[in-house]
């Protein structure tokens, strides 16, 4: 019986896909040092965010995941709708291949704070044949306490960029 509950559980374990890694901000900058151009890292947040509160300098390219449809307002969550950029795969891939590598090299994906783009993203790719991907946990920013009413930047804090308002570099 237990052997059969050990197959069933391995079987399992095998047909279940690899979820993304979540590496801290230091991790992704010592692992875009060692490994330059070895490794794919993308900022997946829109552009006009990225504008507005700056990104590393150790980011490889902007290739938003989700696109705002600023014609779409959603009145219930008081926002504009997003969708998933349907290219988004496409131009990951199409970056890797400049770089000479494949769907297998590391991917790295980062968005305002991991969860909910960054993180999506990975798994994401992974679904669509990327076998190597990552996101950064807490993404380019992380909140403050609501009562501080304020972001600070942990690539900041890190010392990997200056572009992060109202945080020390």
């Amino acid at each position: 019986m237990r052997t059969l509950l050990a197959t069933a559980a391995l079987s399992v374990l095998l047909s279940t896909p690899v979820l993304a890694m979540g590496l801290t901000p230091e991790e992704t900058y010592a692992l875009k040092q060692e490994q330059g151009d070895q490794i794919l890292f993308i900022d997946v947040r829109d552009p006009v965010e990225v504008m507005f509160i700056g990104s590393t300098d150790v980011v490889d390219a902007n290739i938003p995941f989700m696109q705002v449809d600023r014609y779409d307002w959603d009145a219930e969550n008081n926002r504009f709708r997003m969708s998933v950029n349907p290219n988004f795969a496409a131009e990951v891939e199409a970056l890797l291949e400049a770089r000479g590598l494949d769907k297998s090299a590391q991917v790295i994906t980062m968005c305002r704070s991991g969860s909910e783009r960054g993180e999506p993203s990975a798994l994401y790719l992974q679904e669509q044949g990327f076998s190597n991907t990552d996101y950064v946990i807490n993404g380019f920013q992380a909140a403050q306490p609501k009562k501080v009413h304020s972001q600070v930047c942990v690539w900041s804090m890190a010392g990997r960029t200056a572009a992060c308002p109202g945080a020390a570099a």
